[in-house]
């Protein structure tokens, strides 16, 4: 019995993925003061604006009080805020900074921090900016003057989508498209074969990838001729036609016959002749399908001389059935199998009345 925990293991996982996107608009905006011990004394909850700068559609500005915004500090502080002052909403999202800035843009005090804005007038920030005793030594050295820089991010709307990798569909593969044309364009062929008084061509390299008999052949040191005709006389024509058509495609000529049994033999002998393993295979599955009581002692002479080893234990199976070889004992195939394999009777035997 399988064992799942095993199984689900090696079994691969589909993933998908999906990420969060956030749409945000920032702008910066620098409010300069010049002259600024002549604003100290303006009294506490007094301040002076910058100008209204829009952000994500909204409309906002910096406020700063030179003696505070309470009176609970004593006016020992300066304080600055930002100020929603126009939107068609409120609850508007923002993520922003107020920094001071020396002339060199230096930032001696900054601060920072998320909110949600409430109606059109409200103002957030730090009523003790910065301590008037620090404030008055930046202006000593910068000739009375400092800019209010804020940094202001607008959070809009947020959504979520799919980042599954994108698959591309991909056309199928046309590879034995193209080396069909080229066996029958026949442009580039420096080989050619007599079979049967027919001449065929083909391209050396092209036999040499496909067949390492082919490849001894045509450059190894058993190559037969150095002359661009090689002879093959033991094959016919629409066998070594069908040979090649395979070696450029992989298939077989869609209009070749493969319900005669005599020419699927023929065409597994040169696929096993030429090392092409997979064209044997496929003669072998065809071959297995017609296996009946006239055929079966010549399939299975070819599949033992040729270590077909599926088909011959194709044909054992079918003459193991009740009554079969009593019936294949009668034909010509059998008295070919008996003289020209005669071991294998012995797995014959072994087949349809195994040992005890």
């Amino acid at each position: 019995m399988a064992n799942n925990s095993t199984s689900s293991v090696n079994k691969p996982i589909s993933e998908t993925s999906s990420r969060c996107l956030t749409e945000c608009v920032t702008i910066a905006h620098n409010f300069e003061v010049t002259k600024y011990s002549l604003l100290e004394g303006m009294g506490i909850g007094k301040f002076v604006t910058s100008s209204t700068f829009s952000v994500g559609g909204y409309e906002w500005n910096i406020l700063i009080y030179p003696d505070g915004s309470n009176e609970e500090d004593k006016a020992a502080y300066m304080s600055a805020f930002l100020c929603f002052c126009r939107g068609a909403t409120a609850g508007v999202k923002v993520k922003y900074t107020l920094s001071l800035l020396e002339k060199d843009g230096t930032a001696s005090v900054m601060g920072g921090e998320r909110r949600t804005f409430p109606p059109v007038g409200e103002t957030w920030g730090w009523a003790m900016f910065i301590d008037k005793s620090k404030l008055k030594e930046l202006l000593s050295r910068n000739d009375d003057c400092f800019t209010i820089r804020c940094v202001l991010t607008v959070i809009k709307d947020t959504r979520t989508e799919d980042a599954s990798t994108a698959v591309v569909p991909l056309p199928p593969s046309d590879l034995h498209t193209h080396f069909a044309n080229m066996l029958k364009d026949g442009h580039g062929m420096d080989v050619t074969f007599s079979v049967g008084g027919q001449l065929f061509s083909a391209h050396r390299c092209v036999l040499a990838a496909r067949s390492s008999v082919f490849k001894a052949e045509l450059f190894g040191q058993m190559k037969e001729t150095s002359s661009k005709c090689i002879e093959i006389d033991d094959m016919e024509t629409t066998i070594f036609e069908a040979l090649l058509h395979f070696i450029y495609t992989d298939s077989l000529p869609s209009n070749w016959d493969l319900d005669q049994n005599v020419e699927l033999q023929h065409l597994l002998v040169a696929a096993d002749r030429y090392g092409l393993d997979r064209l044997k295979a496929m003669c072998e599955g065809k071959l297995c399908q017609r296996i009946d009581v006239q055929t079966v002692a010549t399939t299975l002479a070819l599949a033992e001389q040729h270590h077909a080893l599926q088909l011959k234990g194709a044909c054992l199976t079918y003459l193991s059935s009740q009554g079969v070889l009593r019936a294949v004992k009668e034909t010509d195939g059998f008295k070919h199998l008996a003289a020209s394999c005669p071991w294998i009777m012995m797995d014959i035997l072994d087949k349809v009345a195994p040992p005890s």
